[in-house]
């Protein structure tokens, strides 16, 4: 893979453009696939559905996973990653608005890297955007993905 693509599984717009506006005044000029809901989430993932002609070697570097999702939850879509062999070692963090702790908890049980509570006011957000690329797509030296 010579693109480290960034997996954004995020069903709220403004979230998404929130994250998406972050990313680019960071200068993280990765690839940035959005996903809606966690079916989505899954297809991707697995090059099925609406993905089936995307090519299956081609994995994400990092996945940015909301919880409340339609469809299928965020825990169920963390679930299925780490139970998956070509996508467990895939680094997930969980970017949500939920500061519940059982969501917290279960996250982590569940194989999450980082939890993070999105900030409401933009300048912290765009910081922990900025912190999340340097080190997950720069810093960090991930295993190799492949299928």
């Amino acid at each position: 893979m010579n693109e480290k693509i960034i997996l954004l599984v995020e069903d709220n717009k403004d979230d998404e453009e929130l994250t998406q506006r972050a990313l680019k005044l960071n200068h993280i000029l990765n690839k940035v696939i959005v996903v809606h809901d966690g079916v989505e989430a899954m297809e991707y993932l697995n090059a099925t559905g609406q993905y089936e002609k995307r090519n299956p070697e081609e994995l994400p570097q990092l996945i940015l996973l909301d919880l409340k999702l339609p469809k299928l939850s965020g825990l169920d879509v963390l679930k299925h990653i780490r139970t998956t062999p070509h996508t467990q070692l895939i680094p997930v963090v969980i970017m949500t608005s939920s500061s519940e702790e059982e969501d917290i908890v279960t996250s982590y049980r569940l194989g999450a890297n980082s939890y993070i509570r999105k900030p409401v006011e933009f300048t912290n957000f765009t910081k922990a955007v900025q912190q999340l690329g340097l080190y997950w797509l720069v810093i960090n030296q991930s295993p190799p993905l492949t299928r």
